[in-house]
């Protein structure tokens, strides 16, 4: 489970792609070998930025996925979830194409255009009626896909849990998705207001879930960092060894409320 609480969201990056794709003609061949334990060499750090992300979750985040809650009836919180969803789906059609995964690219696109022609721009997600999933994907499992290490784990602020892979993952996301690139103006005022809607959406819907973690855990920070590890390295398939540090074999105990 990847428990990104809370959050902000910066501008899409403008820059080229060109890095990303000698970085992939660089990179070792095969994925990254399966790991296990937990690397935190900046642990005080870490929880310091836990503190303070934390500490936003209880005076701005929640209150405001509450209010939110309140105002914007489900079916239309929905609605602006599947819109975030499809303006998210060419990044990940992006990274099938770098991760050489011809297939999930392929239904991550015939998503994209069944919900754009026929859910009204995204507004409905008539594609998972009609048997498309949607395969989530990212520049962090890319650069796994490549070969390069999970790195220490790391609390960024603003952004939550992640790892070294994955925090430069998620920047190179930000001018990998296309959408970002071409956006302009009152185009991507738009786009950041919807995201921001969505995670609000997420945080109200998982709230228990959420506030279970973060207000109910003996120690926060370390359930946080455990169930973290444990999901991202399921979710990328590395189910070998005994993963966290707790020596159960991954599990995913909870829905994962703010994936990435």
């Amino acid at each position: 489970m990847a428990v990104n609480i809370p959050f902000l969201f910066a501008a899409p990056l403008r820059i080229s792609v060109a890095p990303v794709v000698l970085l992939a003609l660089l990179a070792a061949c095969g994925t990254a070998p399966p790991v296990s334990g937990i690397n935190d060499p900046h642990e005080r750090t870490n929880r310091f930025v836990h503190g303070l992300n934390k500490g936003l979750d209880r005076a701005l985040v929640r209150p405001g996925s509450e209010v939110y809650g309140a105002l914007v009836p489900e079916p239309v919180r929905q609605g602006v979830s599947n819109v975030a969803d499809t303006l998210d789906l060419p990044g990940a059609i992006a990274n099938d194409i770098l991760q050489g995964n011809v297939p999930e690219a392929g239904s991550n696109f015939a998503r994209m255009a069944v919900n754009v022609v026929f859910g009204f721009g995204g507004l409905l997600d008539v594609a998972t009626d009609a048997g498309i999933p949607r395969a989530k994907t990212d520049f962090g499992e890319t650069l796994h896909v490549w070969g390069f290490a999970e790195g220490p784990y790391v609390e960024r602020p603003f952004f939550g849990p992640s790892t070294r892979r994955d925090a430069v993952g998620s920047l190179v996301d930000l001018a990998l998705n296309p959408v970002g690139q071409v956006a302009k103006g009152k185009d991507a005022t738009a786009i950041l207001v919807i995201s921001i809607l969505s995670k609000l959406g997420d945080r109200k819907r998982y709230s228990s879930t959420v506030d279970s973690i973060l207000y109910d855990s003996a120690d926060s920070y370390a359930q946080a960092r455990l169930l973290y590890l444990q999901n991202r390295r399921f979710e990328l398939g590395q189910t070998n060894g005994d993963n966290a540090g707790d020596g159960d074999v991954f599990i995913d105990p909870y829905e994962d409320p703010y994936a990435q």
